[in-house]
């Protein structure tokens, strides 16, 4: 099962070309200091910006550098569906672990649609499906009742909740598969999430701080709860501040003050 500290890596540039040394770097720290996973080519690596070989070349460059010394998750997810289905199959025949589809944006398909979208995915290949529902970029939510449908599928096996409702966990427990991993999307929800049958969280401070994230999930983990609690309060600013300006821009600011990439992002955002 996913569980822990699973940084959503930022794709570092330089003068407007992906920079694969800051990239190789950026791994390697991370799984040095205890992440759990690493998503790639998520919204925190900006993935709406890159080209189709800019996506796949990145999933293939992490397995690569990772080795299989932690899950990949691939971000495979598009507002369609078909594009959806190519970026699936080529990260199951990367070697990636999971693939990451969100909700589909800017169409707003009703739950039906969310349904036949998601299924349609998952049956392209045999790749073990995460759903990313974050209604907040996508202005569509997964209802309850669509995930009973599809919790039938066989390689959906987790969901990464952006939703802010720390409600969700505990109701989807109810009825989802016994080894199902339920993710938060957000870092200032973790404990929420946690305390509610959680299992982790695809983390943006993983990026800045993934030694203190990871320690935050093992302190959980070990039922340490004094740990817990005075890592999660150290964490608390960070995960503010991360959030002050469109992601990923304060985190790549903070790498670049750190010496792991540049502040680089790609238009529209701006550094």
């Amino acid at each position: 099962m996913l569980k822990g500290s699973i940084p959503a890596i930022i794709t570092p540039f330089r003068k407007g070309e992906v920079d694969y040394d800051d990239f190789s770097k950026l791994l390697n720290w991370q799984i040095k200091n205890g992440i759990s996973g690493v998503t790639v080519c998520g919204t925190t690596g900006e993935s709406p910006t890159l080209t189709h070989d800019e996506h796949m070349k990145l999933i293939e460059y992490a397995i690569k550098i990772v080795k299989k010394r932690v899950p990949v998750i691939a971000g495979t997810g598009s507002n369609s569906t078909q594009e959806a289905i190519e970026f699936t199959k080529h990260a199951f025949k990367a070697g990636a672990d999971y693939g990451l589809a969100v909700t589909p944006y800017y169409n707003k398909p009703n739950q039906q649609g969310l349904i036949n979208h998601f299924k349609i995915i998952a049956k392209s290949t045999p790749l073990k499906q995460i759903i990313y529902n974050i209604p907040g970029r996508s202005i569509v939510d997964l209802s309850l009742d669509s995930f009973k449908e599809l919790n039938k599928i066989s390689n959906i096996v987790a969901i990464k909740d952006a939703s802010n409702d720390i409600s969700r966990p505990l109701l989807m427990r109810t009825f989802m598969k016994k080894d199902f991993n339920y993710l938060s999307g957000e870092d200032g929800t973790i404990a929420g999430f946690l305390a509610q049958g959680g299992h982790g969280c695809i983390t943006v401070a993983g990026n800045v701080a993934p030694k203190l994230t990871s320690e935050l999930h093992k302190s959980w983990n070990q039922k340490q709860w004094k740990k817990f609690d005075k890592i999660n309060l150290q964490l608390a600013p960070l995960s503010k501040v991360l959030f002050q300006e469109p992601n990923p821009t304060p985190t790549k600011y903070a790498l670049s003050l750190m010496g792991f990439c540049t502040e680089e992002v790609r238009a529209p955002l701006i550094a």
